[in-house]
């Protein structure tokens, strides 16, 4: 074990190099769980975080209405019965504050915080090739000699703030929702817009429309969106979830998706159209994510199964919406059910027909400026605001990595890699940056087509496995070869250009972020089939990585 020289109580450096055998950057359900892996091994280990505690996501997202939508009892951590069991869920889609005090109630039962800091940047990360380790610092002034770099930090961490001109002269209230403030938010009286109606937009918007004095929706892009149902959880459905541990367990982490369901129903060309419609409309009512990712797989490849199913939810949207201006605005009509983030919603579409609620479409008049009164669109309207809420997204999938300076082999720089060509290799290493893992980053499930900890603990034991593997044959430093990562790209893009998705424009292809390298950011191939691909790399030895 390394010596580590520790931390003064308020997070600084005592004045000399902390000197570790990992170093993790995040503390959420990843980075929770790779600290745990790691000291289990008996290395020094710590995890630092630029927010004040853990949570990752649910530390930071804690907008008015933000929730699971996967469902409670698979979005666990499944290597603990234990653990598991000692946390009772109190409905089926819960919100942030109990989400948050799950995260807590997992750090106090592994007793996880001494090993962590938080408040913490890391902004710079560079490879000694001399004596293969990693050189850290941070907004503190730390700096940090690791063998092993593990970047947790999440596929929607970097939030996209600045985006439209003025936004500092506007003299109301601005918050971006992945930027929320701990403190309670007044909206009685206020004029309030909202900015974006993806999946953050919706929650936001359902959430809050009976408490503002008039709030105005900026909606760009319209959403396939299906009702979420979020029955309670008393103690007899707590005992029964809990009792199918095993079950779920063994079924979960081999899903097209992660989650509890999988595409089960038969291929799509051997049913009659009245069967596709009975199976479609009884999944449709489960009022969960089931209808996207557990009714026909075609809908990701065969444009007619696509247009089947998007017009039924685009039918059962317009039943709910009945004015036709609302529904040009709010349904979409130039891209498939699926082919997007299939956002939930509860009340969302009944909202647009509140007498204080204004629905603005901006296709064909964008927004041109935040102005010190509200927002201007392009034809020169302007809407007068006493507050801004930006659900405008995320720099998905690469974002957290490349707001740092990350610093290969021959000061190669990942951020100037990645503005030319998004490569990993099974979304776990990039070839050029040895001994850095990855956890969420491109072209792994985990960048967007899972449930995320499923995902998440799979690459962590991936990675935990990989270092256990070094250590026990005495080697210092894992590097992925150009040749294998080239080859992943391919079988992933293989896959992916066989969709539907990458005729999209969305933050899935990066498509959000001006200027990034359109590509899918998330494998395609199924959570399942992704899992078979890292375990046989392991077992055989991890060929395509060189060892020294």
């Amino acid at each position: 074990m390394s010596d580590v020289i520790p931390l003064t109580e308020s997070g600084r450096a005592t004045g000399a190099t902390l000197s570790l055998d990992a170093m993790i950057i995040g503390t959420g359900v990843a980075g929770l769980y790779e600290l745990h892996l790691l000291r289990q091994q008996g290395l020094s280990v710590m995890a630092f975080d630029t927010a004040s505690d853990v949570g990752g996501t649910w530390y930071w997202n804690r907008y008015p209405g933000a929730r699971f939508d996967s469902e409670s009892y698979i979005y666990q951590y499944l290597f603990s019965e234990d653990l598991y069991k000692g946390w009772s869920w109190s409905e089926k889609f819960p919100g942030q504050p109990e989400i948050e005090r799950w995260m807590h109630y997992v750090v106090d039962r592994l007793d996880l915080r001494k090993d962590m800091r938080f408040d913490t940047t890391v902004t710079t990360a560079r490879f000694d090739e001399a004596i293969g380790r990693w050189r850290v610092e941070t907004d503190r002034g730390d700096v940090i000699d690791t063998r092993y770099l593990i970047t947790c930090c999440g596929m929607l961490s970097a939030p996209l703030t600045s985006v439209f001109p003025g936004q500092d002269t506007f003299e109301g209230t601005l918050f971006h929702t992945a930027r929320w403030p701990k403190t309670p938010v007044d909206f009685s009286g206020k004029r309030v817009g909202v900015i974006g109606i993806g999946a953050t937009g919706i929650q936001v918007i359902q959430t809050i429309a009976d408490q503002v004095g008039h709030l105005t929706v900026f909606a760009r892009t319209p959403q396939y969106t299906l009702p979420m149902k979020s029955p309670a959880y008393g103690a007899v459905e707590q005992d029964s979830y809990k009792a199918r541990f095993r079950e779920l367990a063994e079924r979960i982490p081999h899903t097209f998706s992660g989650f509890e369901y999988d595409f089960e129903n038969g291929a799509w060309a051997d049913r009659t159209p009245e069967e596709r419609h009975a199976i479609i409309d009884e999944i449709w009512r489960d009022g969960s994510l089931k209808l996207w990712l557990a009714s026909f797989a075609e809908i990701f490849t065969d444009e007619e199964a696509s247009e089947v199913v998007s017009e039924f939810v685009r039918a059962k949207m317009r039943e709910r919406l009945k004015d036709p201006r609302l529904c040009e605005i709010l349904i979409p009509s130039d891209y498939g059910f699926g082919t997007h983030r299939v956002p939930l919603e509860r009340g969302f579409l009944d909202v647009f027909h509140r007498p204080n609620v204004t629905l603005v479409g901006l296709r064909d008049t964008p927004i041109s400026a935040i102005t010190p009164k509200g927002v201007r669109l392009a034809d020169g309207t302007e809407h007068a605001l006493d507050m801004i809420i930006l659900a405008t997204g995320f720099d998905a999938g690469t974002g957290a990595l490349t707001r740092i300076d990350i610093r290969g082999r021959d000061d190669r720089s990942l951020k100037e890699e990645w503005a030319q060509d998004i490569r990993t290799t099974m979304g776990l290493q990039v070839h050029g940056y040895p001994n850095l893992f990855m956890t969420g980053a491109p072209l792994a499930p985990s960048a967007a087509l899972c449930n995320m900890t499923t995902c998440l603990q799979q690459q962590a034991e991936w990675i935990s496995d990989c270092i256990a593997h070094m250590r026990s044959r005495d080697v210092q430093v894992i590097e992925a070869t150009k040749a294998a990562q080239d080859e992943w790209v391919e079988h992933h893009d293989a896959l992916a250009e066989a969709t539907l998705v990458t005729k999209t424009y969305s933050w899935y292809m990066g498509s959000n972020v001006a200027g990034k390298p359109r590509r899918l950011l998330s494998y395609i191939g199924g959570v399942g089939t992704y899992r078979q691909k890292c375990t046989a790399v392991a077992e055989h030895g991890y060929p395509g990585f060189t060892f020294r």
